[in-house]
């Protein structure tokens, strides 16, 4: 299906930024004394942009839910004290109609929201005809295609200052990350919709402050236009998701530490790239004709096993071979996932051709 989205530049929001540009904030409001202490903290970073959290969807009840539209005012005051816009997540109309009586600068929707179309559409509506910056993150569970449609219900009431949020994707099997990067996905939002501007969340990849600077220079290093990390003026005691939070000095380490790659070439190294990338198109041509060969003469197994009634598919010979391509692909310093996933696909292409037998 093709994707067709308006967004504008992130240089269009208005927002003064340096090389990409820095969303940070304590993950919830919880006292006016703490948003402004924090923010006071940030303001002396390269921070660009104010979060904190006011409505909280938690998983259970019980758990701190947010200090609600108090927050507002609060973290109005504290960004406005120091000359920075603020952000804060929206999930309902009546969220959306307080943040902007209150003049939020920026609105997200969380990966909660955004897994919902019920939920989104409403909040679509009620931004019809206003000018202001909307962020969505992902949806918690691994789907392009609803991270696309929510952004596309919002670009159709007329938003056009949209850009993703990569928090990272729920994991069935226990990592090292609270959330799975699985940075093939806003790789391919990317591809799809190549000028929407793509931010990172490695608080919520992370889970951990340790991990935090590892996925943010990550993020840089694939050409994310910024990150968004949540800082706590003494995390310890966050009411919600301390482990992931960064005192605001910590923080200032972190993004001294980055490194952000560069995205236009010199003269000298684009001559050399071209040089590598010449290799490359002969090798893949070589490839697409090795390819073509051995599904040629897939097609001739399949006749033959036809002819002869013979099963198609041979476990033990297919077992065999993905063993021994493995093994070779090993000995060259290849991934033995990268080696499967290339021979699962071209196995599957095999069988194909075996069922259909040679063309005419």
């Amino acid at each position: 299906m093709t994707v067709k989205i308006k967004a504008e530049q992130l240089r269009d929001w208005g927002i003064a930024y340096g090389d990409y540009l820095v969303i940070a904030g304590p993950c919830s409001a919880e006292s006016e004394e703490q948003v402004h202490a924090t923010v006071a903290g940030l303001a002396k970073l390269p921070v660009n942009v104010v979060r904190a959290g006011l409505w909280k969807p938690r998983t259970r009840p019980g758990c701190f839910e947010g200090v609600g539209e108090p927050g507002l005012r609060w973290l109005k005051e504290a960004g406005a004290a120091h000359g920075l816009p603020v952000t804060t997540e929206v999930a309902t109309p009546e969220h959306v109609e307080a943040a902007l009586k209150a003049g939020i600068d920026v609105l997200w929707i969380g990966a909660r929201t955004t897994v919902n179309p019920f939920s989104v559409q409403p909040i679509a509506d009620a931004l019809k005809g206003v000018d202001v910056p909307v962020m969505v993150k992902n949806p918690i569970n691994p789907d392009l295609e609803l991270w696309l449609g929510a952004l596309e219900r919002l670009n159709n009431s007329g938003v056009t200052k949209l850009a993703a949020i990569h928090r990272g994707f729920t994991a069935y099997k226990k990592s090292r990350f609270r959330n799975k990067p699985n940075w093939k996905i806003p790789i391919e939002l990317r591809h799809r919709v190549p000028n929407l501007p793509i931010i990172c969340d490695p608080s919520h990849i992370s889970g951990n402050r340790k991990l935090i600077a590892e996925v943010a220079q990550t993020a840089l290093d694939l050409t994310f236009d910024g990150l968004m990390i949540e800082s706590h003026i003494d995390p310890d005691v966050a009411l919600s998701d301390a482990k992931q939070q960064l005192k605001p000095a910590d923080l200032g380490k972190l993004l001294a530490s980055l490194n952000p790659m560069r995205a236009t070439p010199s003269d000298d190294e684009l001559a050399y790239i071209q040089g590598l990338r010449r290799i490359i198109d002969q090798l893949d041509g070589t490839l697409i004709s090795l390819l073509k060969q051995r599904m040629d003469i897939a097609s001739e197994i399949g006749r033959f096993k036809k002819k002869t009634r013979l099963t198609v598919f041979q476990p033990k010979r297919w077992k065999e071979t993905l063993q021994t391509r493995i093994r070779h692909g090993r000995e060259l310093g290849l991934d033995e996932n990268f080696l499967t996933r290339i021979y699962e696909y071209i196995h599957e292409e095999s069988i194909r051709h075996q069922e259909e037998g040679p063309k005419d």
